[in-house]
């Protein structure tokens, strides 16, 4: 019954930040482990930062040094600061459990697009 809600994509220019919210509702994300995944026009959707229930973090390498994946299980929410934006970085970016759950629908999503 878990429900995700992303926001703050945006429109960016390349060098640019931005951070984005994942607010669950319905269940308590506290002990499971959590991703941030985006998916590009005509690519598969690809997990880009999970963090574990203990936070241990980890990034796929295109993204490493730029990203920083945390969460706040007080507020059952996780976040993703993005720095050094790329244009390579536009996606709709999702949040879901990691491994993704079949009984969880993936969420709208948020647009970032980086672009001069």
């Amino acid at each position: 019954q878990v429900q995700f809600v992303e926001s703050g994509g945006g429109l960016v220019q390349p060098g640019g930040s931005l951070r984005l919210s994942c607010v669950a509702s319905g269940s308590s994300i506290g002990i499971y482990n959590m991703g941030w995944y985006r998916q590009a026009p005509g690519k598969q959707r690809e997990l880009v930062a999970a963090i574990t229930s203990g936070g241990f973090k980890i990034y796929v390498d295109s993204v490493k040094g730029r990203f920083t994946i945390s969460r706040d299980n007080a507020k059952n929410s996780m976040y993703l600061q993005m720095n050094s934006l790329k244009p390579e970085d536009t996606a709709v970016y999702y949040c879901n459990y990691n491994p993704p759950s079949r009984i969880t629908p993936w969420a709208q999503g948020t647009q970032v697009t980086v672009s001069s």
